[in-house]
């Protein structure tokens, strides 16, 4: 699967503010993209991109806010920055409190808002790992055939191979078998980890 590079996406009305935190942004080496509006930006949103968004608050036609909730339905995981007038703070902190990041006060200093975004790209970079960590965990328990799924749950649920045979009805070398596969095909090293694998596939 292709790589993209992590980018800062800039969604702001104001021209001179998206100019200008493109210039910030890539002279200390970020990939920096620009949009006029939210719907600009939805159009052409992918989530199998990282990065994060920085969101002026108040815009003609969609506002921050509405582009905030659009992108929880869309189940994005990109972290969103703010970027709010004085008077808009109340708005900011509500969007805090749905989801977004943080939220920085215009004019702001540069290394403000460079450390946010930093913090919230590292942020997004932990959040992709952990979902294709949970992907592949899910993949390794459907890929168990129906009685290696009973084993393993019974294995999590702390259970002996003799106990398993008796509750199954199998013999004890049956178990072992197929509790052998189990482990192998979840790449667990010990009871342990394969009973944190399960959980996290819960999650």
């Amino acid at each position: 699967m292709m790589q993209h590079e992590p980018t800062a996406f800039v969604v702001d009305d104001d021209a001179a503010v998206r100019d200008s935190l493109r210039l910030l942004l890539r002279s200390i080496g970020l990939k920096a993209e620009t949009y006029p509006s939210a719907a600009e930006f939805l159009q052409g949103y992918d989530a199998t991109r990282p990065g994060c968004l920085v969101l002026d608050v108040r815009m003609p036609g969609m506002s921050g806010l509405e582009l905030q909730e659009k992108l929880e339905e869309l189940h994005s995981t990109l972290p969103i920055i703010f970027l709010t007038a004085h008077g808009d703070v109340p708005m900011a902190v509500k969007a805090v409190k749905a989801g977004a990041i943080d939220f920085i006060q215009k004019p702001f200093r540069d290394q403000e808002l460079i450390d946010k975004i930093q913090h919230a790209m590292e942020e997004n970079a932990r959040t992709r790992r952990r979902l294709t960590d949970h992907q592949g965990i899910v993949a390794r328990i459907e890929s168990l055939t129906p009685r290696e799924h009973q084993v393993m749950e019974l294995v999590v649920a702390g259970k002996a191979n003799k106990v398993i045979a008796i509750d199954l009805g199998l013999s004890q070398r049956t178990v072992e078998i197929h509790r052998a596969r189990v482990m192998k095909k979840m790449a667990a090293d010990s009871v342990s980890q394969l009973v944190q694998m399960v959980m996290q596939a819960r999650e």
